[in-house]
């Protein structure tokens, strides 16, 4: 039984002033806190109106860390009641300032399990501590390679795997106390990381090969005895690993990458959308993607999967895909392409100029596609004359610059807009206020992936599925794509953030239906009742 004390610091617990006379009389806590007892709301409404004096977006974050740490009923309280507007905030951009400067900030390890490489025989000591005799469902891990935009952070990623699991709660109701961070520090590569006396993980360059698969093998392994059934995550892990991690994982566990498959089924969710709107066939679309690593091969592979799911097979569907990265289109005869790249690398027999296809303008002019897709980071690659290219081949061209943060990103859609006279079907990786033109407002649909992995999560856990299927992936784009209202005129082509709660439990229902008919769920029954028997709400005790 714990103490009045321990009931305040641990935020599982703590309802801090919300605690009732009786309550604290039982639970040694009078004396301990100030006399008023306040609701959930009135702590909310106080909590939001100290939030509103904080200045910068990392000031804000760093407040609602605080709440985080030490009462987790109220965080969620908060988030959920001001979601849209503090997504950008607990998550992306602002947690990428947090990330950058995490070993400086640190002051609370915020239930996060660190693994260190060298230790292999810590490993399941590490995950139980952190866990602290929660049963488990969902664990998210990072090795801190690929962070958003920003690269190799080592073990500063460790906020990438707590935010996540923020929206994970916020969006789709999955119980917090039910989840665990977990960080892998195999090293890093960045140099000022390892000149820096203060960073806080191992100051040594990666550590590559058997001796890294051989630990997250052991660590899974362990993980699985530990905590039966758990969805596994993979958030932000580098190009040379992050496919090989999901192929290697997602026979044995219900796992996912959302930077390889969140995007991909996003934007397979505006590219159906978008067809709703123009009428045609995904059967009849050419798709590049201007940006070739393990996101826009990710992408690429879910939405080839929705051609081959309309009728075509797997290589008639690759005859409609070009993958164009930093040399250029791909071509087969690269012995740089990796195993990803390799299945869409085109033939030089194909074109009469492949000496040429060096640039993603020459390509599009090349093969004329109809949806256009930036996974380069590479912010104004999608220029006037590509836009205008497009326009000339297809009555509403799909243009889709996702590279995150916002300054990365490979067109603006105002541009986009403008330069397609109107007919361009735009969705980007960050929020956008609506374009005007020619008298109408085009609002600009948010790829962010944060609108399917919660709901994936979600039917995943609910159903007790100890797999994730292709047909539960393509099911959850199908919900996404269908919660699009394509009737009004400059309508977006991905549903809105404001209804992300919404979007997550209709995703999850999809998923966990999909499970079911897969014959992958260990829970049995009506799905939608499934999804909502299992969310959690911010509320205290009886509440």
């Amino acid at each position: 039984m714990k103490n009045g004390m321990q009931i305040l610091q641990d935020p599982f617990s703590n309802k801090g002033t919300a605690f009732t006379m009786a309550e604290r009389e039982e639970l040694g806590l009078v004396g301990l806190l100030p006399t008023k007892i306040q609701s959930l709301g009135e702590q909310v409404a106080q909590a939001y109106e100290q939030y509103n004096t904080k200045v910068s977006d990392i000031e804000k974050r760093l407040f609602l860390s605080q709440i985080f740490n030490e009462n987790r009923t109220l965080f969620y309280a908060v988030l959920g009641a001001h979601l849209t507007e503090m997504m950008p905030i607990v998550y992306s951009p602002t947690v990428g300032e947090t990330i950058e400067h995490y070993s400086e900030l640190f002051v609370n390890p915020q239930e996060v399990s660190f693994l260190d490489i060298h230790h292999p025989e810590n490993i399941a000591d590490s995950l139980k501590n952190a866990a602290n005799g929660r049963d488990i469902d969902m664990i998210v891990i990072t090795d801190g390679e690929g962070i958003l935009g920003i690269g190799d952070w080592g073990v500063q990623g460790a906020d990438i795997v707590v935010g996540k699991l923020m929206v994970y709660t916020a969006a789709a109701g999955i119980d917090p106390r039910r989840v665990l961070p977990v960080v892998l520090d195999a090293g890093t590569n960045r140099e000022s990381l390892l000149e820096n006396d203060g960073y806080l993980g191992n100051r040594h360059e990666r550590v590559r090969g058997d001796e890294y698969f051989n630990f997250i093998d052991q660590l899974f392994d362990e993980a699985d005895q530990i905590f039966p059934n758990f969805y596994l995550h993979f958030e932000d892990f580098g190009r040379s690993t992050a496919t090989k991690l999901l192929t290697r994982y997602q026979d044995r566990l219900a796992t996912f990458n959302d930077d390889i498959q969140g995007t991909g089924i996003v934007v397979t969710a505006a590219v159906l959308s978008a067809l709703k709107i123009t009428g045609e066939k995904l059967t009849d679309q050419t798709y590049i993607t201007y940006g070739a690593g393990s996101a826009g091969v990710g992408i690429a592979n879910r939405v080839l999967q929705e051609f081959i799911n309309a009728g075509l097979t797997a290589e008639e569907a690759r005859k409609h895909f070009y993958l164009v990265d930093r040399q250029g289109l791909l071509f087969d005869d690269d012995e740089n392409l990796t195993p990803e790249q390799r299945p869409f690398a085109r033939s030089r027999d194909e074109f009469d100029n492949d000496t040429d296809l060096t640039t993603l303008e020459a390509t599009v002019k090349a093969v004329h596609p109809t949806i256009l897709v930036g996974t380069s980071g590479q912010a104004g690659h999608f220029t006037e004359e590509i836009v205008r290219e497009m326009a000339a081949h297809a009555e509403r061209p799909i243009i889709l610059p996702l590279s995150n943060p916002t300054k990365l990103h490979e067109a603006i859609p105002e541009d986009v807009i403008n330069w397609s006279e109107g007919r361009a079907l735009v969705a980007t990786g960050m929020p956008f206020e609506p374009v005007n033109y020619d008298g109408v407002a085009y609002h600009i649909g948010q790829a962010n992936n944060a609108v399917v992995y919660p709901g994936i999560g979600l039917g995943v856990i609910a159903s007790k599925a100890n797999l994730l299927t292709e047909n539960m992936l393509s099911a959850s784009a199908t919900a996404l794509g269908e919660l699009v209202d394509t009737s009004k005129v400059g309508s977006a082509i991905l549903p809105s953030f404001e209804k992300l709660s919404e979007i997550s439990t209709a995703v999850a229902t999809a998923v966990a239906q999909a499970a079911i008919d897969d014959g992958v769920a260990q829970q049995q029954g009506d799905a939608k009742t499934l999804v909502e028997k299992y969310q959690w709400h911010p509320v205290y005790g009886e509440d």
